[in-house]
């Protein structure tokens, strides 16, 4: 008998639990969407995954502000070839994804600029 009386309490007591578990996780729920917080952070997530700076970039190739485009294809090819023998094949990506980041940077200032060469 007391056995019954103790598994009924519990299973009671991990009901009102889990209802106000549940109803907890909804309030929060609605209390990011009124402030914005959720969207905010999933553009966040969406942005910094997926995207590199152009500083990282630069930090990656060894390029500077001043660097040309010429340079920063052969510092290109030798980093992509160096990872390419050794195995890195994180690195050779980090370092192709560094040169398609430049690429959009050259390629628009050679179009801002009167008569820009590539």
């Amino acid at each position: 008998m007391a056995g019954k009386l103790i598994a009924n309490l519990i299973v009671i007591g991990s009901t009102y639990l889990a209802r106000g578990l549940i109803e907890g996780y909804r309030k929060a729920l609605a209390n990011a969407k009124q402030s914005g917080v959720a969207q905010e952070t999933l553009q966040n997530v969406r942005k910094g995954s997926k995207t590199m700076t152009e500083q990282e970039a630069r930090q990656i190739l060894g390029a500077s502000m001043d660097t040309s485009w010429e340079e920063v294809l052969k510092k290109y090819d030798t980093l992509f070839e160096r990872n390419a023998k050794v195995g890195s094949f994180y690195l050779q990506s980090k370092v192709h994804r560094a040169k398609e980041c430049l690429e959009t940077v050259y390629g628009h200032k050679d179009q801002d600029s009167p008569g820009g060469e590539k």
